[in-house]
């Protein structure tokens, strides 16, 4: 008995020390900085001073700041035709990836190395795709008798614009959706294909059904991304959101204001109200999720 319990608690000290790293990092670089920021959001905090408690204040002046309310107006605009977009053609996408004719290894390839591209290579090139005078795709319009619109240059066009250059990297997500198809059991298909069905009937009765819980996954981590949107837009406008703020994304203003302005409580105000607003996305998205999600057993 006495060397069971001497061999029990030698291996939880090991456990211990091989997760100490893990649990040291968790507690100085995520735990301490969350809980600081909750009472740097009552402070007048600029990094290079304490600050002084002023209560609601930082809160207050938000709501009665136009850029804030202007940030999140782009933010929602952005994560509800983005997230949809990207569920959309994820799925078409995994599904013809799915087929099983030769060289499917080699198109799978092809769909995914654009994932790999770092964001802000991946913004400098559409820049000049992109680009209303010297652009390649308004050059091949011009070249059909197709007056090209300003895309980053306009202000109706820059959101689309970057919807459009986002939902080139979902390579991710249909890997995702590759292996929710690989899932699927052959029987479902054949007891289908007994029945008479169609193609669009099996796509409908069978696989999207039995694909929701990885849509239901990259949903909520879709929401979420989208709701931290930065590296594209910043790139782009060099930090200023133009034209006319509207390439202005909620964590691009937090950003500004904490490390370009010093603004440190403020934008720490920002952040809570941020993790407020997807906290709640998130948590109706769980809910919403016993009605659509469906799990092969049940």
């Amino acid at each position: 008995m006495v060397r069971k319990q001497r061999s029990f608690r030698r291996t939880n000290v090991i456990g211990w020390i091989f997760a100490s790293p893990w649990a040291l990092g968790l507690l100085f670089f995520y735990a301490i900085p969350m809980f600081a920021s909750i009472y740097f959001s009552f402070t007048t905090y600029s990094i290079l001073q304490p600050g002084e408690f002023v209560g609601l204040n930082n809160y207050k002046d938000l709501f009665h700041d136009p850029l804030f309310w202007k940030s999140i107006y782009n933010t929602i605009y952005f994560a509800v035709f983005f997230v949809p977009l990207s569920i959309f053609f994820g799925v078409a996408l995994a599904m013809m990836l799915n087929l099983k004719i030769k060289g499917m290894s080699v198109y799978r390839t092809i769909f995914f190395l654009p994932t790999l591209v770092p964001q802000v290579a991946l913004a400098v090139l559409w820049m000049w795709l992109l680009h209303p005078n010297f652009g390649l795709v308004n050059g091949m319009l011009a070249s059909i008798g197709i007056d090209g619109p300003p895309w980053l240059g306009g202000e109706s066009w820059s959101k689309p614009s970057l919807i459009l250059m986002s939902l080139w990297g979902i390579g991710h997500a249909v890997v995702i959706y590759l292996a929710g198809l690989g899932d699927i059991p052959d029987e479902y298909y054949e007891a289908a294909e007994i029945d008479g069905a169609s193609w669009f009937q099996k796509t409908k009765t069978v696989t999207v059904p039995l694909l929701t819980p990885v849509i239901f996954y990259n949903l909520v981590m879709g929401t979420i991304g989208a709701f931290q949107q930065f590296t594209l837009p910043y790139t782009m406008t060099k930090g200023q959101g133009t034209p006319a703020n509207s390439m202005t994304f909620y964590v691009m203003y937090l950003y500004e204001n904490g490390f370009k302005y010093f603004k440190m409580g403020y934008a720490s105000a920002m952040a809570w109200i941020l993790f407020v607003i997807v906290m709640a996305l998130t948590a109706l998205i769980f809910v919403s999720s016993k009605r659509w999600v469906h799990y092969q057993g049940k």
